[in-house]
């Protein structure tokens, strides 16, 4: 079986992209008045009330504001951060066309199948044959074929 020998994100990793911050339009706060304006944000208030607050120009604020990352009540997806290699074996693993989080879902409950069936075993595991024939569990042919050379 494979190991993972991935290297770690770099110094800049999670960084701003300099383009990305070239591309946002200039705000007339401070950055302590863009901290607490997001800061009362977080807290409940609405943009017309921090502007109060802070004697800044309702728009200013919002600039700021816009620039938030908020949580999403009901998120159906997430990013999933993986070494380069892990990448490759995915990618390796796609069906056709089909969108990521199925090859993901996919491989996992194949996974999850696998450790409840291995836990359950008492007796050797069974021929080879036999695992190979079950066409909803792809990795297994590419492990048998890996034994055999």
């Amino acid at each position: 079986m494979r190991e993972f020998k991935g290297r770690p994100p770099g110094a800049g990793a999670g960084d701003m992209s300099r383009l990305t911050e070239a591309l946002r339009p200039s705000i007339a706060l401070t950055p302590r008045q863009a901290g607490d304006a997001r800061r009362m944000r977080r807290e409940g208030k609405e943009p017309p009330e921090i502007a109060a607050l802070l004697d800044a120009p309702v728009d200013e604020v919002e600039k700021a504001l816009c620039q938030m990352r908020m949580p999403r009540p009901e998120t159906t997806r997430g990013t999933l951060n993986v070494t380069l290699a892990a990448h490759a074996v995915v990618m390796r693993e796609r069906q056709g066309n089909e969108p990521l989080w199925v090859t993901m879902d996919r491989l996992l409950d194949e996974l999850f199948r696998l450790r409840a069936e291995a836990g359950q075993r008492v007796s050797p595991p069974r021929p080879s044959s036999r695992r190979r024939s079950a066409p909803e569990a792809p990795l297994l042919d590419l492990l048998g074929g890996a034994r055999r050379h």
